[in-house]
């Protein structure tokens, strides 16, 4: 059974660079064995499937939004009450002095012999005489018992317990990774529980064989077992899925690309839960007790609400986040759970080119797919709708009710006629002719038109004509704009005739990998128009597909100029759409202020990286409020003693709790403070961290959080 998707796309490369020969070899040495040994043909410890089933049965518990649960141990949501070490090995000492000076006591007889009473009534007379080995044994074990009772007293005392498990073995033993496997079949995640229970129990079995002989990878049972929600949903039929299992086995139901994972990984990813892990939540009073020391990941069920990052320039916005993001879809894709779009500068670091089915590299003579200037469309009004948007979304007035709708009824007047003449849209120099009112193919378009007996698009096109010379046109400026697609370097490209590849977004059906280059060098504001381009084919095609099961999220690595007031509204449409979209700025200032309480109200996720500045920092900090904090007010007054026994006493004091002897007033109130001041996010997140907030699509909130992205 073959899985939905694209065919793979061959020969997206450019032509390789021939290696230098290297310098000549010295007669004098003898050659050199090659500093790097060969590629081994399998990974290590995979001649069996004793990685693969380990990594398979390690507990994966319910956790707290973002929380990385592979092998993960839950912590209180309340920090419990931690004695400071010196006192806590203070309070042990003195403990110890004080069972050991009572027990002193009762043997010399300072306390009488009252404590052998229960010895002397327990104990026949006989035993009593001289040199009975039953008394010597009765008396010290006695001597025992009493020795316990007064050492278990002081134990609990002296919080010896505690001292165990703070400092001695307890704490020195690490948790493994890894879980027993369980002993019945129905519980163990490697036998395929879900298809015996079905009835499919020769697949199981094959199935459970590959795992057991190392021919499974984490991809093949994310890709099987969505191949398995397909047929419970009435996608496929049982038997066709019996079949493929089989015959292929582990390679069942594979990628229209036949790839089974990528060419190479950098984060870490378990696609069990769909997570890929990109830091560790700082063990920081700021962050909630539970988070604290966790790994933190993102998936699915949180990049639905879409994500959006905002930091300078090496603040870790591609490295850190975009790359593991990028990996993770991708590896979706292979599994058939997700649909992914990556658009950067050319350049950037989003993955090797092998791990992508398509590569749109836009300038570049040597790419091989084309970019669909009107998204796979054959409706003009829609056509219209998504061009206008690229064009002169930037363009609209920043207030409520302004829209791109007078730029797109100029598109629709050109587009709908020409459509109909020629049976294709125009391209870039065809479109830019008609924007700028060429009496040529004006002309020619109008002949076609009654030739064709097209009388209502040839009042659409009257129309256009009558407004040509009108002041506040748009025709003129729609035109500018489309000239910076009309040049050399662009000249291959956007071809409506049918002689290229044109990539469409309408391809978001299928569990296709995209990365599209964008010209920066040189072309910036054509970068920007061709981003808003697919961000806005982004948001009008997931919106309308058949599978909403499908994923799809569009990774846009540097949204300068990108975000309008119809691309907030667009965002707005994805969480229930089953798509999201990751956007990463360098400052919020490349957003319109009216535009940026909008975009992070619409916006799920929210991370802020260091190195902000305090005027971005004071937008995070008023979409993530205030809360309530107790706030404690301690006055401290130093008592001094005047008798040489009080003096001594406070020497004691002093030196278990290392504190001059204080009388202390504490004031408790309830107080409304800021999560995250725009102060603290200027200036206290350390280089390598950031905060984040997430929400997932089931309506589950994590507070600001302080993370590690270098854990």
């Amino acid at each position: 059974m073959d899985g939905d998707g694209t065919r793979d796309a061959r020969g997206t490369h450019a032509n390789p660079v021939p290696r230098p020969a290297g310098p000549p070899e010295v007669p004098a040495k003898p050659p050199e064995a090659p500093a790097v040994p060969p590629r081994p043909a399998r990974a290590p410890g995979a001649s069996d499937g004793s990685a693969f089933l380990t990594w398979l049965r390690t507990p994966r518990p319910q956790a707290l939004p973002g929380v990385w649960r592979f092998g993960h141990r839950p912590r209180p949501e309340e920090e419990p009450e931690r004695v400071p070490a010196r006192q806590l090995l203070s309070g042990a000492v003195i403990a110890f002095l004080v069972g050991w000076l009572i027990w002193s006591l009762l043997w010399n007889g300072y306390l009488g012999g009252w404590w052998l009473l229960p010895l002397y009534a327990m104990i026949p007379d006989s035993w009593a005489e001289p040199h009975s080995f039953a008394a010597v044994v009765a008396v010290y074990t006695y001597y025992v018992l009493i020795a316990g009772i007064i050492m278990v007293g002081v134990g609990r005392l002296g919080r010896w317990g505690e001292i165990w498990r703070r400092y001695g073995p307890p704490a020195w033993r690490r948790a493994v990774p890894g879980a027993v496997p369980p002993s019945a079949p129905e519980e163990d995640p490697a036998a395929w529980p879900a298809l015996r229970a079905a009835g499919a129990h020769d697949a199981a079995e094959r199935l459970a064989a590959d795992a057991r002989a190392g021919l499974m990878r984490d991809v093949d049972h994310a890709r099987i077992t969505r191949a398995w929600q397909g047929v419970q949903r009435g996608r496929h039929s049982l038997a066709t899925f019996t079949g493929a299992v089989l015959s292929q086995g582990a390679g069942a139901c594979p990628h229209p690309s036949g790839a089974r994972d990528l060419p190479v990984r950098q984060a870490r990813h378990d696609l069990v839960t769909g997570q890929v892990r990109i830091g560790t939540a700082a063990d920081d009073a700021r962050n909630p007790y539970a988070y604290r020391g966790a790994g933190l990941a993102l998936g699915p069920d949180l990049l639905g609400t879409s994500l959006l990052a905002v930091g300078p320039a090496g603040s870790g916005k591609t490295g850190s986040l975009v790359r593991p993001l990028t990996e993770s879809l991708c590896l979706h894709a292979l599994a058939g759970r997700a649909a992914v779009v990556v658009v950067g500068a050319a350049g950037a670091d989003h993955g090797p080119a092998d791990a992508y089915d398509v590569v749109v590299r836009i300038g570049h003579p040597d790419s091989v797919y084309d970019l669909d200037l009107y998204g796979g469309t054959t409706d003009p009004d829609e056509a219209a709708v998504v061009l206008a948007e690229a064009l002169a979304g930037d363009l609209t007035e920043q207030h409520q009710g302004g829209d791109t709708r007078r730029s797109t009824t100029v598109l629709a007047q050109l587009l709908g006629p020409f459509r109909a003449v020629h049976g294709r849209f125009p391209g870039v120099p065809e479109l830019r002719q008609l924007l700028e009112g060429a009496p040529g193919p004006l002309a020619e378009l109008r002949e076609g038109l009654r030739t064709a007996g097209q009388d209502s698009l040839l009042r659409e096109l009257d129309a256009r004509e009558r407004q040509l010379d009108r002041p506040g046109d748009l025709g003129g400026v729609l035109a500018d704009r489309v000239a910076l697609l009309d040049r050399p370097a662009f000249a291959p490209f956007f071809d409506t005739s049918g002689q290229t590849r044109p990539f469409s977004l309408k391809a978001l059906d299928h569990p296709v990998r995209v990365r599209i280059d964008l010209p920066q060098r040189g072309h910036a504001d054509a970068s920007r128009m061709l981003a808003r381009l697919v961000l806005a084919q982004f948001t009008a095609s997931v919106s309308v597909r058949e599978d909403r099961s499908l994923f799809a999220c569009l990774v846009l690595d540097d949204a300068s100029g990108v975000v309008t007031p119809e691309a907030v509204r667009g965002v707005q449409r994805l969480r229930s759409a089953g798509a999201g979209v990751v956007l990463t700025l360098r400052t919020l200032d490349d957003v319109p202020r009216p535009l940026r309480g909008p975009l992070l109200g619409a916006i799920g996720c929210r991370m802020a990286l260091s190195g902000l500045t305090p005027w971005d920092g004071q937008d995070f900090a008023e979409v993530w409020g205030k809360e309530w904090t107790e706030a404690r007010d301690v006055t401290d007054r130093q008592i001094i003693a005047e008798t040489p026994a009080g003096k001594a006493v406070h020497m004691l004091r002093r030196v278990i709790t290392g504190k001059a002897p204080t009388a202390r007033a504490v004031t408790v109130r309830q107080v409304e403070r800021e999560r995250w001041s725009a102060s603290e996010l200027a200036h206290a997140v350390p280089a390598g961290h950031a905060v984040l907030s997430l929400t997932s699509v089931k309506g589950e909130h994590a507070p600001p959080l302080l993370v590690d992205l270098r854990g």
